[in-house]
């Protein structure tokens, strides 16, 4: 006989009914990896919660569930909890998402890391200010804002356009890019795939991503948003010249009136090719959408500068919540 577990999301209007035996739906304090077949009910929880933070989407931790060695459960039936560890196997957690309030998630998130996990550090990373204001007095906790990790957000016109003399550079790089190669802005479909693998294999090759490990995370995403392409349900485009693929992007919406690029990627050797990708993918594949989230900087001081200098109309906060002792 099938069971079937009744799980009621974010409010009490709308009863999200699971097959509990066929999605194997895990329960805090049980956790398990991440899998494709976990994206329905991802898609739901994220629905309704509307996240502005770029972390926040199903497409986003699937392609980097191996970097970050993702796994998730739901807490009471409503949070979703997702832990991680970084590069030195520390292991520490994203927010709980789920309807306010979250205070207690939060600390029994917390707790079990500092008790159970034993971690050094039990910490939330990349929590978004909703959080924040859910726990407001709350004396336990040492709550810091995570510069580094900040999301860009930028008006998708004013990237489509580039109009003014703010964006002169831009246009500059673009106008040079156009008289010395005839291109060509295709939405990507699964015809492109094995050409953007091949892009992203000379990518690395000169970017010496066997040497950085983060580098090779990235590869990973990548290789996982193209072989999933169609599943996932992204958007993309790419730049052909001469009939070949020198540039590709990757990114889906993510609330009602945000976009966000998760992959960006140009053969490095042909000034123009980032800029023309950026503004072509405005103009063409975010026609539902008012802003499109550029995500972080990584506190990387070059791309910090690029990031700025496309003028970002205001950024999404993140935070890192610590348990005190």
């Amino acid at each position: 006989m099938t069971v079937l577990l009744q799980l009621s999301i974010f409010d009490n209007h709308t009863d999200f009914i699971f097959n509990y035996r066929m999605l194997g739906v895990p329960e805090f304090p049980y956790f398990r990896p991440i899998e494709l077949g976990d994206r329905d009910i991802f898609l739901d929880i994220f629905k309704r919660y509307r996240p502005e933070v770029s972390e926040y989407s199903f497409t986003n931790l699937f392609i980097w569930r191996t970097h970050y060695k993702f796994q998730w459960a739901l807490f009471k039936k409503d949070w979703l909890m997702i832990v991680c560890r970084n590069s030195e196997d520390s292991i520490y957690a994203m927010q709980p998402v789920g309807p306010a309030s979250r205070r207690n998630a939060v600390i029994k998130l917390l707790e079990w890391l500092r008790e159970e996990k034993k971690a050094d550090n039990p910490r939330i990373e990349r929590a978004d200010e909703r959080l924040i204001s859910e726990l407001e007095g709350e004396g336990h906790l040492t709550i810091n804002t995570a510069r580094d990790h900040f999301d860009y957000v930028y008006l998708i016109n004013d990237l489509a356009q580039l109009s003014g003399n703010r964006y002169r550079s831009q246009r500059n790089h673009i106008n040079r890019l156009l008289r010395s190669y005839p291109f060509l802005y295709s939405r990507l479909s699964s015809k492109h795939i094995h050409a953007c693998i091949e892009l992203q294999e000379k990518w690395c090759q000169l970017r010496r991503c066997e040497e950085d490990l983060s580098l090779l995370g990235e590869w990973d995403a990548v290789l996982e948003i193209l072989e999933h392409f169609d599943i996932l349900g992204v958007e993309g485009g790419v730049i052909t010249i001469d009939g070949k693929i020198m540039a590709f992007t990757v990114g889906e919406m993510l609330n009602d009136t945000t976009f966000v690029v998760h992959i960006e990627k140009a053969d490095p050797e042909i000034p123009g090719l980032y800029q023309i990708i950026n503004r072509r993918f405005c103009e063409k594949s975010m026609q539902d959408a008012v802003y499109v989230n550029r995500e972080q900087d990584l506190g990387l001081p070059g791309l910090r500068k690029t990031k700025m200098s496309y003028y970002p109309d205001h950024f999404v906060n993140k935070y890192s919540i610590t348990l005190e002792e």
